[in-house]
């Protein structure tokens, strides 16, 4: 039976992002993390040691969500000891890229089968498709806010 997939849409787009969402939550439960919490850790792994205004901004940026939550997010890092504050500056500790590390490790094998089967080009004009959503969505978000285009 062949199935005729629907055009993407934002519908299609959240169902796929909250589906693999779901199976990283359920890896992150397994460790006491959140969404939230692993997306800070990932960017103080990947692009830190960083100032925690920097650390705030993208997170902020990442998951469009309000300054004041990503500060009480790095300190409950902060206090787990996954992150650590030398002044300004917030960097993973050798508990935070070992998490990190952990997750990756566990997530792998799973995003793999997820992926399996999906040509380098599928995935090339999805990667191209999602970005210029990505890049729409940020303008139109950006022009929402309090002295943005709109107002």
């Amino acid at each position: 039976m062949t199935t005729t997939a629907p055009p993407v849409d934002s519908r299609v787009i959240g169902l796929a992002h909250y589906a693999a969402r779901g199976v990283l939550e359920h890896v992150l439960s397994r460790h006491g993390v959140t969404f939230a919490q692993q997306i800070t850790l990932r960017s103080a792994v990947a692009d830190g040691p960083l100032g925690r205004e920097a650390l705030v901004g993208r997170v902020v940026g990442a998951l469009k969500t309000d300054p004041a939550g990503v500060h009480a997010v790095i300190g409950e890092l902060l206090a787990k000891g996954l992150l650590a504050a030398e002044g300004e500056s917030i960097r993973a500790t050798g508990a935070g890229r070992a998490l990190h590390d952990t997750v990756n490790a566990e997530t792998a094998p799973i995003s793999a089968r997820i992926y399996a089967g999906i040509s380098a080009e599928d995935r090339a004009v999805a990667g191209r498709v999602l970005a210029r959503i990505t890049e729409r969505a940020d303008a139109e978000l950006a022009a929402m806010r309090p002295g943005g285009p709109t107002e």
